[in-house]
């Protein structure tokens, strides 16, 4: 038998948590472990891992992002995976390539993420946000940055995945390699290779 008022969703339970929340924000807004359960149980909400949990009436998300974005709030989308997201490669990654500054621990999760490690004196150049649903966002490196950091990383993602892009990158209105080579000059490694290709490709 269930506690008095607490049976069903009519107690407002759900009314008192964001789209995608953690056990101990459900705890903290009066929802006790046993009323989390039982939400569980009637297929009210879900589990996007251990502790992690999404309402199933919230608007449609990608769930492996939400889970990334709520594991490390300073996750950010970045090379082959960010590269598609702006159309610059028609490579479809196998696992999300997420960034985190370098010293961060790597965190638990269920959804296929490939993490990598950037400097953290350069990681908030050319970062953006991708809002996930109201609630939740994540980081998204620019068509730039991301371009830069497959030149830098080409010995471990691929010639072709870094100069494609470069070449699809050049064919859009509004590029400016200028400011490429601009932000270029804060990724050493990046700037000569660039600096070299522009020149056979412009």
């Amino acid at each position: 038998m269930e506690p008095a008022g607490q049976s069903g969703g009519g107690d407002g339970s759900l009314a008192r948590l964001p789209a995608t929340f953690s056990y101990s924000e459900a705890l903290a807004a009066g929802v006790s472990e046993w009323r989390l359960y039982r939400l569980r149980d009637q297929g009210l909400i879900e589990a996007l891992g251990r502790g992690l949990y999404r309402r199933r009436d919230a608007e449609t998300a990608d769930l492996d992002l939400v889970e990334a974005a709520r594991r490390a709030p300073a996750a950010t989308l970045c090379l082959t995976t960010a590269l598609a997201r702006h159309g610059l490669t028609d490579e479809i990654p196998a696992r999300i390539d997420v960034a985190l500054p370098r010293g961060r621990h790597r965190p638990l999760v269920v959804a296929p993420v490939a993490w990598h490690w950037f400097d953290p004196t350069t990681f908030q150049i050319g970062r953006t946000e991708l809002p996930l649903d109201p609630d939740t966002s994540i980081g998204l490196y620019s068509p730039e940055r991301s371009i830069i950091d497959a030149v830098r990383l080409r010995h471990r993602e691929g010639p072709d995945l870094a100069y494609g892009a470069l070449r699809r990158w050049l064919g859009r209105r509004g590029a400016s390699p200028s400011r490429l080579l601009g932000m270029a000059r804060s990724f050493p490694r990046a700037e000569r290779p660039l600096r070299e290709a522009l020149e056979i490709l412009l």
